[in-house]
């Protein structure tokens, strides 16, 4: 999957760019629309927190440093003299997986506090009354939506297409 941003200049644009992705057949729930605050979407699927926020790419940033600290950490008890090598494995396994685990809760903690990084940049736009449309597609249909969307609603902006998106929604 990946995620196409669309900026959108009015509420009737963004109706019809959602019906169009509906049409396409993009699940509701890929589809996520953001506005300035106190507008009212009505029926369209607004973003949660996980799209909001920086939460996942504080998740996997923590998880890989954690691990990577407690691997570190592991090779050095390891290493000290009353460690057997039966024990070895369990101590660099157990160090590496705590220490992981608790890098991604502690930075999950502070991505939940931090905005998008992938938003900031259309939070102008968003402020001026803008709507911004983040659409999760399969990576093979990502030209053909983009050009289904421009042929039908000319005023919309295709921004950007992130590379690839988190594995759970």
């Amino acid at each position: 999957m990946r995620r196409i941003y669309f900026l959108v200049p009015d509420i009737n644009s963004t109706r019809r760019v959602v019906n169009e992705l509906l049409l396409a057949r993009i699940e509701e729930r890929h589809i996520h629309v953001i506005a300035k605050s106190g507008t009212p979407l009505e029926e369209l699927p607004e973003a949660n927190l996980l799209q909001k926020s920086d939460f996942v790419p504080a998740v996997q940033q923590g998880l890989a440093l954690g691990g990577t600290t407690g691997l570190l950490a592991g090779l050095v008890a390891v290493a000290l003299p009353p460690a057997s090598t039966v024990i070895a494995g369990g101590i660099l396994l157990g160090t590496t997986v705590v220490s992981a685990g608790i890098g991604a809760w502690l930075s999950g903690m502070i991505g939940v506090n931090v905005g998008n990084r992938r938003i900031k940049e259309f939070e102008d736009a968003i402020e001026a009354g803008h709507f911004l449309i983040l659409a999760d597609v399969p990576a093979d249909r990502v030209d053909e939506i983009e050009k289904r969307i421009k042929q039908h609603i000319s005023e919309v902006e295709v921004e950007t297409t992130e590379p690839k998106i988190p594995a759970f929604p």
